[in-house]
């Protein structure tokens, strides 16, 4: 695979019967202000529409916000998902009311990035700035 051109591109999803979307929001809009393309892809989703969209809009990564407390069933089912479906370059991170003891075992299981509440929009800009499409060994 070669070097993406353009920006970067992020899905935004709230995944799951979540239906507080504000943090989300804030967050897509300031991933666009920071010149990425972002598609956000509203209340309710499904894992499994989550990655088609973030497969069909050739995403360099995924933003799950979740609320709910089903974060370790939906960060699971997301990235077994894009392993079957062959797409494992999609990057994941997420946020929300994830405990503390919860972010190592999501880390182990491949979510690249928790952020919790409190962390700064431009924390995260700058996070996926230096983390999405990275070339090898950089």
């Amino acid at each position: 695979m070669g070097v993406a051109a353009g920006p970067i591109r992020v899905v935004v999803a709230k995944p799951g019967l979540d239906g507080h979307d504000r943090g989300a929001k804030v967050i897509a809009r300031a991933l666009r202000d920071a010149g990425m393309e972002v598609i956000y892809t509203g209340l309710h989703q499904t894992p499994e529409q989550i990655v088609d969209t973030a497969i069909q809009e050739d995403a360099d990564a995924i933003g799950l916000s979740i609320l709910s407390g089903a974060h370790n069933t939906l960060f699971a089912a997301v990235i077994k998902l894009l392993k079957e479906r062959d797409a494992e370059d999609i990057l994941v991170f997420g946020g929300g009311i994830i405990p503390e003891a919860d972010i190592a075992p999501l880390k182990e299981q491949g979510v690249a990035e928790i952020f919790t509440p409190g962390a700064t929009t431009q924390s995260i800009v700058d996070w996926v700035r230096a983390n999405v499409r990275q070339p090898a060994g950089a």
